[in-house]
């Protein structure tokens, strides 16, 4: 093969890049002459036929042209992409005029709501958030709070077991010891989360949210808490709402008492929530019992203190009259939308 055989070969991939219309047709022209059966490589293919002191001169010259070629490929290639990328991006320019349809935004939900702002009403009074684990030892959900095993109490709740020594817990009371036993004194705390009881029908579920506030100080009295409940009631139901406190029992309090609150629904008329005697119970309290103190090894009575839990399901449903309480785990939009 001559030189002007390559020069021709050269030409005429030269043209065929610089023509290509897009990066396919690009690369089907390099394959036509730079590809294993390109012509390029068959010119080269050509050399073993040479005599021997004509084949590094004919060598030299197919490289160059090789070299060259693939340049040429290389910058055409760049172009092309560029090309390729202005042009879509004129097609695919985002037209703000065009309407889409509306879709529907989710909803706070109404238990993040109202513990959210039992949380901002108690913030003002002092107290900060806890939590704790959902699997409690038995000790901390029953024994540390003054039920021992065999004590009645324990059936006043429905326990889900996961085995000798862990429950699920049954109510947030065990965030209080955990915190009498590793924070500094004086304490006022809001623990909150979901509890577990064997447990469900129109009014119950097996899986419910409490939240349980805690003040412990060198002089507490139930003055202390009463003022500090019914403070909480107004704020969170409205000024005009009162509170009673019923005797009742409660084996981590002494003390104890139901909390009620007038009826926010009929403003005390009489209602069904209310079962027409315009007062809704909303929760328990109490001061808090020396034994509770003694498993936690506090110093009792250098430190005294209160304690009270309400279900924030309850005060959802006395809040916004809602009339099942099996609605709030649904997560259906058309119940959710209305908070």
């Amino acid at each position: 093969m001559s030189q002007s055989q390559l020069d021709q070969i050269k030409t005429n991939a030269l043209k065929a890049f610089s023509d290509a219309q897009n990066s396919q047709e690009l690369y089907n022209c390099k394959v036509q002459f730079l590809g294993k059966s390109g012509a390029l490589t068959e010119a080269m293919k050509l050399m073993a036929a040479l005599p021997k002191e004509e084949k590094p001169a004919f060598g030299k010259l197919v490289n160059e042209v090789k070299v060259e070629l693939e340049a040429a490929y290389e910058k055409a290639e760049s172009a092309l992409k560029s090309r390729e990328i202005d042009s879509k991006m004129l097609e695919e320019k985002l037209d703000l005029s065009f309407s889409v349809s509306s879709q529907e935004q989710g909803k706070e939900h109404p238990i993040y709501k109202v513990t959210n702002e039992i949380f901002s009403i108690m913030a003002r009074l002092g107290y900060s958030l806890r939590t704790g684990p959902l699997i409690e030892k038995d000790y901390y959900n029953f024994e540390a709070l003054n039920i021992p095993p065999n004590h009645p109490a324990r059936d006043m709740q429905d326990t889900f077991f996961v085995d000798d020594t862990h429950v699920l817990r049954t109510h947030t009371s065990p965030i209080q010891i955990h915190s009498l036993e590793t924070e500094k004194l004086p304490l006022r705390i809001i623990g909150t989360g979901p509890v577990f009881r064997v447990d469900s029908d129109i009014s119950h579920l097996p899986n419910f949210h409490q939240i349980e506030g805690m003040c412990v100080d060198s002089q507490v009295s139930m003055s202390d808490l009463k003022g500090t409940i019914s403070f909480f009631v107004k704020e969170f139901f409205g000024p005009g709402l009162k509170t009673r406190f019923r005797p009742s029992f409660f084996p981590f309090t002494e003390p104890s008492a139901e909390v009620d609150c007038s009826c926010p629904i009929c403003k005390s008329k009489g209602c069904s929530l209310c079962k027409h005697t315009g007062w809704i119970e909303i929760g328990g309290c109490g001061l808090i019992n020396p034994k509770v103190f003694e498993h936690a090894k506090v110093e009792y009575p250098k430190w005294q203190g209160f304690a009270f839990g309400f279900g924030v399901e309850r005060m959802a449903i006395i809040k916004y009259g809602v009339d099942d309480i099996r609605h709030f785990p649904a997560n259906d939009v058309r119940f959710l939308k209305q908070f």
